[in-house]
């Protein structure tokens, strides 16, 4: 039996618990920087309001979630231009 494919996300390889659960910031922030879309970006922001609810995690969480908008928007507007 061949196994799932995982998504090229890494979302299946790094839950949000792997993510923000580490004892240094750097390897909670290279988590966060790793996210690659809204959809686990919001599973880590309801992990961390669940489990930890830190407000310096969730500030990070929110200035990944404008980065994510700005690049949709660009791309988005890149598209519509051309």
């Amino acid at each position: 039996m061949a196994e799932p494919a995982n998504p090229p996300d890494g979302t299946t390889e790094f839950p949000p618990e792997k993510r923000l659960e580490a004892t240094n910031t750097r390897l909670i922030d290279a988590g966060i920087t790793t996210i690659r879309d809204m959809e686990t970006l919001r599973e880590c922001v309801a992990y961390e309001n669940t489990h930890q609810n830190r407000t310096l995690i969730l500030k990070r969480l929110a200035r990944k979630a404008t980065e994510l908008r700005d690049e949709q928007q660009s791309s988005t507007g890149d598209t519509e231009r051309g």
